[in-house]
């Protein structure tokens, strides 16, 4: 399920290399047994995203001076950092590298390079409300791939965590509101 809710908007990008380049299978990492696809999927989309939204809420103190984004974005990056190093750590029990499978991909929640570039340009009301729009983006995505991973993974730890960061995720979301 979860599988099927990237491929719309995650498409890698075209890479034209010589054969010789090319991965061996022997070399690609091989999740534990205890983790299916679904959970290796959601993991290793969780990351990325999250540290996209820590990228903007970086940018807040030098775009804006209104004091409900600044505390939005403060709250945020304290709680997205925290969530990070639970993800990361379901990253290491499942034997994976910490390679961003999703580097460059445009995918719904994810804050792009493009995106931080025009939220760097913009300042006051323009920033804050593109900081909103791709916060609230971030956080409705999010609670749909978790729901995804709470239904399809098979990893306890793994689903229960998409349960717990879903309530935070839920509750900023609705703070943001």
């Amino acid at each position: 399920m979860l599988a099927a809710l990237l491929v719309p908007g995650c498409a890698a990008p075209q890479v034209h290399a010589p054969a010789a380049a090319a991965v061996q299978p022997s070399a690609v990492a091989r999740p534990s047994a205890a983790f299916n696809p679904t959970d290796v999927a959601w993991i290793q989309l969780e990351i990325p995203m999250t540290e996209s939204v820590l990228a903007l809420t970086d940018l807040a103190p030098e775009r804006t001076a209104n004091p409900s984004v600044l505390a939005m974005a403060s709250q945020v990056a304290a709680e997205q950092q925290q969530q990070l190093e639970g993800l990361r750590g379901l990253l290491r029990e499942a034997g994976l590298p910490p390679t961003n499978v999703h580097e460059g991909h445009d995918m719904p929640g994810m804050v792009t390079k493009s995106d931080l570039l025009i939220a760097q340009r913009l300042n006051a009301e323009p920033f804050d409300k593109l900081f909103r729009k791709h916060l609230k983006d971030f956080l409705t995505q999010s609670l749909l791939v978790a729901k995804g991973e709470q239904t399809s993974g098979a990893n306890e730890a793994t689903k229960q965590y998409a349960k717990t960061l879903s309530a935070a995720r839920e509750a900023t979301l609705a703070d943001l509101r």
